[in-house]
């Protein structure tokens, strides 16, 4: 069969690109060996905040008595019951994918896909059956797979990556999390929040170390108050298995220590699907590990196309979704920009939630710009104390000379909800005083960016 395009997996940026490029008039297949919606649909995002809601729940129920509320008997989560929730969200969103598909005319191809020459496809189904298809574009967008590390080689059972933490048989009555980014940050507060003893070790100075130093610093406090183990500047060496117990050895600034947890997962990053997808018998170039592109996604090779996480970029799903639409729009012929990868929110789902968007104040300083920031304590904020979670602030950074914003850094209840605000603000480029004469709403969370906004300027009113 002839395709105008054939995209090679199904995550959150192949099957959108597949939309996408439907809608545009193309004749689309999809390569997919497994369930539509790739990863971050079936075993990341989405099942994640399924298990989260629970976790939530769990927590508001305990702490129900802060609200006047008197709960009588005993309360405790049901572990089989929560993952088997979070199995249906993300089976009945893949059920979605499957209905878009049908809807846009995209045909499923089930199997291996292998770019075998230039503008041909090899599908490879269970059966271990070759079949071609030609089209005349291809994108790539096989996405990535939890990274091993030599010294804590993923075994499936007591050593576990991103996909057994989200099904596990039973509770563990202790977990050791290594790597403390998005991933295992939600984990560990996930688990703990059921009653796990939970260690989050992490090798640089300050946990979800990309986002700035103070957001870090703030969730750092609240997972101690949350009695999770914050073990900062810290190297996990080697993991030994004695009588089904791990015994983690741990380097630390006071010398090795030794830990010891029933499960410890791997958190420590992921590393992109690039094998035996074609790339090599293509000679498509890489780039430390990654598919070298353009900026609008082709390859060295004309008619081939990389986006996600096998190509330079952040590894989130609504970034490759952004790939694959400026990729297809580009192929064909819209009048596309490229992607501002400056201006990518980034949101990790714990309790406080972290959101953010463009520079640190670090960052700013290393580019050299004068800045003016403002922060806003939740403390402060009506709704906040309303509704009983006035931990986290949000902090604008603004450049001193245009007064535009530069970055958004919030942590606290919700703020993964009104980060998209600030991305907005930043791309259409406004300025401090437009956002503080922006009438919000009273009483909300997001008041606290008009009020973060004016504090850098000293018109504050209720700080």
């Amino acid at each position: 069969m002839n395709f105008d395009l054939i995209v090679i997996g199904s995550g959150p940026g192949g099957y959108v690109a597949a939309i996408r490029a439907s809608q545009l008039g193309m004749n689309v297949a999809v390569v997919e060996r497994a369930e539509l919606g790739g990863i971050c649909l079936n075993w990341g995002c989405i099942p994640t905040k399924a298990l989260l809601k629970s976790a939530q729940v769990y927590k508001n129920i305990i702490d129900a008595q802060n609200y006047g509320i008197e709960i009588n008997g005993d309360i405790s989560p049901n572990f089989s019951k929560i993952v088997e929730r979070s199995r249906l969200v993300a089976e009945g969103m893949s059920k979605g994918i499957q209905f878009l598909f049908k809807k846009n005319k995209i045909e499923h191809l089930k199997g291996i896909g292998k770019i075998v020459e230039k503008g041909l496809v090899e599908v490879t189904n269970s059966e271990g059956n070759k079949t071609n298809f030609s089209a005349k574009n291809i994108i790539l967008a096989t996405g990535a797979r939890s990274r091993q590390l030599p010294n804590l080689q993923q075994n499936g059972k007591s050593i576990i990556g991103y996909r057994e933490a989200l099904c596990l048989p039973k509770l563990p009555k202790s977990l050791i999390v290594v790597g403390s980014g998005a991933i295992g940050s939600e984990f560990a507060f996930f688990y703990s929040s059921l009653g796990t003893k939970v260690t989050l070790v992490e090798f640089l100075p300050n946990i979800v170390p990309f986002e700035d130093e103070e957001v870090s610093k703030n969730l750092g406090r609240s997972f101690k108050k949350s009695k999770i183990k914050v073990m900062t500047k810290s190297t996990v060496q080697s993991v030994e298995i004695v009588d089904d117990i791990c015994k983690v050895s741990i380097e630390t600034k006071k010398g090795i220590e030794i830990h010891e947890a029933e499960i410890v997962l791997s958190a420590v990053g992921i590393s992109p699907n690039i094998e035996n997808i074609g790339i090599e018998e293509l000679d498509i170039k890489l780039e430390n590990s990654k598919i070298k592109v353009d900026d609008f996604y082709q390859t060295n090779v004309e008619g081939i196309y990389a986006i996600g996480d096998i190509v330079h970029g952040q590894a989130l799903a609504h970034v490759a979704s952004a790939e694959g639409i400026t990729c297809v729009e580009k192929i064909a012929g819209l009048d596309v920009e490229p992607i501002d990868y400056y201006n990518i929110p980034a949101c990790t789902y714990t309790s406080p939630e972290v959101a953010s968007v463009g520079l640190t104040e670090k960052m700013a300083i290393e580019k050299g710009y004068e800045t003016k920031i403002g922060k806003f304590p939740f403390t402060a904020s009506g709704k906040a104390n309303a509704i009983g979670s006035r931990d986290g602030f949000v902090k604008l950074i603004f450049d001193a000379k245009t007064n535009q914003l530069l970055g958004g850094h919030m942590i606290g209840a919700n703020v993964t909800e009104m980060i998209s605000g600030l991305m907005l603000a930043k791309k259409m480029k406004m300025t401090a005083h437009e956002i503080i004469k922006s009438v919000h709403p009273h009483p909300t969370l997001s008041e606290a960016i008009m009020e973060a906004a004016a504090a850098a300027y000293d018109e504050v009113i209720h700080l």
